[in-house]
């Protein structure tokens, strides 16, 4: 087994590598007047014509990559669930582990890896190289648009025109970053919630090019007064309105996602957004289908995944329960099928209609596939206006039923934490929810022989003493594994910032928890293409790049090519780009369905079997009012006495961290910070700082 996965990771970096060198061979001199010809002269058939280059050396190998990656994924999760995981098995070298430390923490950029600098440096530099290269082929070259027209405002034309070029190399990464349930991500060790950063990058630095673009071309007519070119919508040629149409939605779409503005005014933000679709109608429109084919697998692996998620979010999820805390912040418990598989630090993205029918919002797995197998809760923190009215939805007395759609859970595809020799994790109010995860996974990792179990340090930062109340979900509402609590070393340093001494024990409100009647109509949330979930997504994902390409050349073949051997007459430029949208879309909608309804058969019969099974309802208090003042109250259990032990309150202060992180002794010590940004920074500056060689910064989160 391990003979075949070395094998396919050489398959997927020669693959990759023979990519991203076409990508540096594309605006050279000898690709545009050697290789191209004869390149087309073979590939551009009458069933593609001008898109079959750029299928063959663009958009084969990534769909190749995505597709053969499902495959090695689902064998790596059929491994790792046979084989323990031990401290020798999960051992990075040292090299490795150094160039994942962060060396920059600045924003705009944030928290960047020597790893993820390498990246930005080759990429920065693949992109002056194309620049430099499109200009001095294109300036020894130069086509004269017009009489009255210099030479000087040509090249002017000219380098506009090459901006736009690189803005759609910036394209066909763009998508990636966002694709939540990608085959690609976890090849490279990375989750969409923490790629989100490249996505963000890739924006900025594409919409500067395009705004450069398009901002060059208007002078450029207007110096050779060709104002007019502003209107044209050219049957044979790009159009030049959709272009404009393309860019002036991009802006709004730029504007409202600037941190200041997203912050502030997140609705806006968010649909604004949903603008995306209608940009890259438009967009393409305007590139035309050869450019089209050249970012196709990035757009193409996100319909897919993106229609999957809606498939997956037409049920309604069957909630079972919520436990409401003192300090605003609630657990949902949902059902789940057995099948459903995740690892800690997960998160699902959750759509409660009543609230409203198109805001959907991330939130932390915080329960255990393996110790709560029919059971996933999640946590939140009741800071914005959705957040807060669900709450108060959830306190409502007559409350017996809550409709909600889920999609996910999507996190790492596996879980690596234990390989230290010690854990401290840094949290900052419902920060601490990831924490949650790890700890719950590391709770049941400990009950199996000969697992290396890391010393944990939980150092959680709050507000206010109601806060405390999070580490109530530490123990699960289950009670599922909380009697080994004890058994790991767990220590628990809480921090009150705003209150200088210890509250009386009676000013806290008790912990509540609703139990909802269930429906017949609500599901257990399961994965969407049931267990073998990555074998299908590969089936899919191969399945409708071929029928695509089967409909597309019948389409070429046997339409447009006999239209275009008329005299006279030509196929319009923009009507071919929307065949290539319509059997893209129809070709995914079709596959993805077939899938779909193949697997909600086997789905369905596991619903049928954990239908009647219910929740067993706790019969011991939270442990959080416990602690506050143990000494006046009696431990009513032996987990709640072991957590109430592991908890250290320091009210009126704020945790010293470069003291805590400097005097762990542990050989290796891996860090993680999930809260206030400056609490972030601050961390992965120490870690950064090259003091301690034993600190290995761990990023969890997709702030930065």
């Amino acid at each position: 087994m391990g003979n075949y996965r070395v094998l396919m990771k050489m398959i997927f970096l020669v693959v990759f590598v023979g990519w991203l060198l076409v990508w540096t061979l594309l605006p050279t001199e000898n690709y545009k007047n050697k290789w191209s010809p004869k390149l087309k002269s073979k590939l551009n058939s009458t069933y593609f014509r001008e898109q079959g280059t750029n299928l063959v050396l663009f958009s084969f190998p990534i769909m190749f990559i995505a597709a053969l990656s499902c495959v090695y994924l689902h064998i790596q999760i059929k491994k790792s669930s046979k084989s323990s995981k031990s401290k020798s098995s999960n051992v990075i070298t040292s090299g490795l582990a150094s160039w994942r430390r962060p060396v920059f923490v600045k924003a705009p950029l944030g928290i960047v890896s020597a790893v993820e600098l390498c990246f930005v440096v080759m990429f920065v530099v693949l992109l002056i190289w194309s620049l430099a290269n499109y200009l001095y082929v294109s300036f020894g070259h130069l086509h004269m648009h017009g009489k009255s027209v210099k030479i000087w405002q040509t090249k002017f034309r000219s380098v506009a025109l090459r901006l736009g070029y690189i803005g759609n190399t910036c394209w066909a990464f763009l998508f990636f970053p966002v694709t939540r349930g990608s085959s690609i991500l976890p090849l490279v060790g990375l989750t969409s919630e923490s790629s989100i950063k490249y996505h963000i990058w890739l924006g900025h630095l594409s919409m500067i090019l395009f705004v450069a673009h398009t901002v060059g071309f208007i002078i450029y007519w207007a110096m050779t007064d060709q104002m007019a070119e502003m209107l044209e919508w050219s049957s044979t040629y790009v159009s030049n309105v959709a272009g404009e149409i393309a860019i002036v939605i991009a802006i709004v779409m730029w504007v409202t996602s600037i941190r200041r503005v997203r912050k502030k005014m997140f609705e806006l933000f968010f649909y604004t957004h949903y603008l995306y679709t209608v940009y890259i109608l438009f967009y393409v429109l305007h590139v035309g289908v050869a450019y089209f084919c050249m970012i196709l697998p990035g757009i193409f692996l996100f319909l897919v995944d993106r229609f999957l998620r809606f498939l997956q979010s037409r049920h309604h999820a069957r909630l079972l329960s919520a436990r409401l805390l003192p300090c605003g912040a609630f657990e949902l418990n949902f059902s789940k099928s057995h099948g459903l598989q995740y690892n800690p630090t997960s998160i699902m993205f959750i759509n409660v209609p009543i609230i409203s029918k198109l805001q959907w919002h991330p939130f932390t797995v915080t329960s255990n596939c393996n110790s709560e197998p029919h059971k996933l809760s999640v946590v939140i923190k009741s800071v914005g206006s959705w957040s807060q009215k669900l709450y108060k939805q959830l306190s409502s007395s007559s409350l017996d039923h809550l409709e909600v759609s889920v999609e996910g859970p999507y996190g790492p595809s596996s879980f690596s934490f234990l390989r230290h020799e010690a854990l401290i994790m840094v949290g900052g109010g419902s920060g601490v929810t990831p924490f949650i995860s790890i700890i719950r996974e590391i709770l049941f990792q400990s009950t199996k022989p000969n697992i290396h179990i890391p010393r944990i340090t939980l150092i959680c930062a709050f507000k206010n003493s109601s806060d405390l109340s999070m580490l109530d979900l530490l123990l699960p509402i289950s009670g599922a594994n909380s009697d080994r609590i004890s058994q790991i070393q767990l220590q628990i340093e809480a921090y009150v910032t705003q209150e200088n001494e210890q509250p009386k024990s009676e000013a806290h409100k008790p912990l509540q928890t609703i139990w909802f009647k269930p429906s017949p109509l609500d599901k257990p949330i399961s994965a969407t293409l049931g267990p073998n979930n990555w074998l299908w997504l590969g089936a899919i994902i191969a399945s409708s790049f071929v029928l695509f390409l089967l409909v597309l050349g019948l389409v070429t073949r046997y339409y447009i090519y006999p239209y275009d051997q008329k005299d006279g007459q030509f196929y319009h430029y923009s009507y071919r780009v929307l065949w290539d949208l319509f059997l893209v879309c129809s070709c995914i909608c079709l596959v993805s369905s077939v899938a779909f309804v193949l697997c909600k058969r086997s789905n369905a019969m596991e619903d049928k079997q954990i239908q009647n099974v219910e929740m067993s309802k706790p019969t011991t208090s939270p442990a959080a009012r416990s602690y506050v003042a143990a000494e006046n109250k009696e431990l009513e259990s032996l987990p709640n006495q072991s957590l109430i032990e592991a908890i250290k309150v320091h009210f009126g202060a704020r945790p010293d961290l470069k003291k805590i992180l400097f005097d762990s002794k542990a050989s290796d010590v891996g860090v993680l910070v999930c809260g206030p940004r400056k609490m972030r920074h601050e961390v992965a500056k120490i870690c950064a700082s090259g003091l301690a060689d034993n600190l290995h910064f761990e990023s969890i989160s997709f702030n930065w």
